[in-house]
């Protein structure tokens, strides 16, 4: 977690931030407030990250504290703990956050099926997901990659989760344990996929668009939609200001993301990041077709038994606020 932003007391005293609030438009006391934002450090969180450094918010009033995870299900986690306000995962960690927290839908962010991979240890001359049967499969359990490949993928190649050894580790650290043979494959997102291809370290065998494209929602929790709904309309003017950027500026956008993986030590090329980011399908909004998805993926939740119920969508789903957002 880090917070580039000064402190409220420090803000108050340095600007005057009623001022400065009604200048832009936005309600003093929501001025006031700062949103407490989650986002995943693999490709999946990479359009937030560059939300965030964008100064869309800025330019909107906002002000925001960074929490950074390997994993969207683990900013899930911390929303239903009320650590986080808003965080983007796909739609399965988001059933579940629902289930446990009564989280909620504000916005559809991006489509990451194409970005979700099993990759198998090249030396091992891999096929097929079948050929998983009895082999070490890193999984990072609880994430939705994780659960469209143990629930939907493996079954589909005859695959059960008890045809192999589930080896529990982050995204993150799956590539080491690729180089060092301590385990034979990988459930992974980009950019850890096209790194172990692009150091002959994998192979990836197949990415789940065929099966799934995934949908990654923006989710806040109850508590916060009730308190703040100016913010979260500001916020997704903020958004809206941003798909531009990723529509009309793509260098500008990869260049910023680029630089977040390179600093953090990873050695990837520009050319293998590029492969990388072009997987992520960067489309806000609210489309008609989000409930329909979700319900299939809630009636395999819920036989799986990792929730209990299946969700009132007209309490999960709040697309009145894109719709304000976009009038």
């Amino acid at each position: 977690m880090t917070n580039r932003h000064m402190t409220r007391r420090q803000y108050l005293a340095a600007s005057g931030a009623g001022a400065l609030a009604i200048s832009l438009g936005v309600e003093p006391a929501s001025a006031q407030t700062i949103i407490r934002q989650g986002y995943q450090t693999n490709i999946w969180g990479m359009p937030t990250y560059y939300l965030m450094r964008s100064g869309a918010l800025e330019k909107r009033g906002l002000k925001f504290q960074e929490f950074a995870v390997p994993s969207g299900n683990l900013t899930m986690q911390q929303m239903v703990g009320r650590q986080v306000d808003l965080g983007t995962y796909a739609g399965q960690s988001f059933i579940i956050g629902h289930n446990k927290g009564g989280l909620v839908a504000i916005a559809l962010i991006e489509y990451v099926g194409k970005t979700a991979q099993v990759v198998t240890r090249k030396d091992l001359n891999l096929k097929s997901v079948a050929d998983l049967k009895g082999k070490k499969v890193a999984n990072q359990v609880g994430s939705s990659v994780g659960n469209v490949f143990v629930d939907t993928i493996g079954p589909k190649f005859g695959v059960r989760k008890a045809d192999f050894q589930e080896v529990r580790m982050n995204v993150n650290d799956m590539i080491a344990a690729m180089a060092a043979k301590t385990v034979d494959a990988m459930v992974n997102v980009e950019p850890y996929n096209a790194i172990a291809v692009a150091d002959g370290i994998g192979v990836s065998i197949l990415d789940f668009s065929g099966f799934d494209r995934m949908p990654v929602v923006m989710a806040a929790t109850p508590d916060f939609v009730a308190k703040h709904p100016e913010i979260v309309v500001a916020y997704l003017k903020a958004w809206q200001d941003v798909a531009a950027e990723f529509k009309n500026n793509p260098g500008k956008v990869s260049e910023v993301i680029y630089s977040f993986f390179t600093s953090k030590g990873y050695t990837l090329s520009k050319d293998t990041f590029s492969q990388a980011i072009a997987r992520v399908e960067v489309s806000p909004g609210f489309p008609a077709d989000l409930q329909k998805y979700l319900q299939g993926e809630a009636e395999v939740l819920l036989r799986a038994k990792k929730i209990d119920a299946i969700p009132d969508w007209k309490k999960a789903l709040r697309p009145e606020f894109w719709a304000k957002a976009s009038s």
